[in-house]
């Protein structure tokens, strides 16, 4: 997901780096086959801007 929002990025980001930890989460093989087709979409440049996703949610 891509977003432009700043605020909610520097939120995000603080939330994320307020719970690192040593311990190691384990992924099922949904998780897994998810991330790797995220993976896929990002390098084939399947992309939608928050714009765009916020047009087609209002749609």
């Amino acid at each position: 997901m891509v977003s432009e929002n700043e605020k909610l990025l520097e939120a995000l980001e603080s939330i994320l780096n307020s719970t690192e930890t040593e311990e190691r989460l384990a992924l099922n093989s949904y998780h897994i086959e998810m991330l790797l087709m995220s993976e896929k979409d990002i390098e084939n440049g399947n992309l939608i801007s928050e714009a765009d996703l916020k047009k087609e949610d209002s749609e």
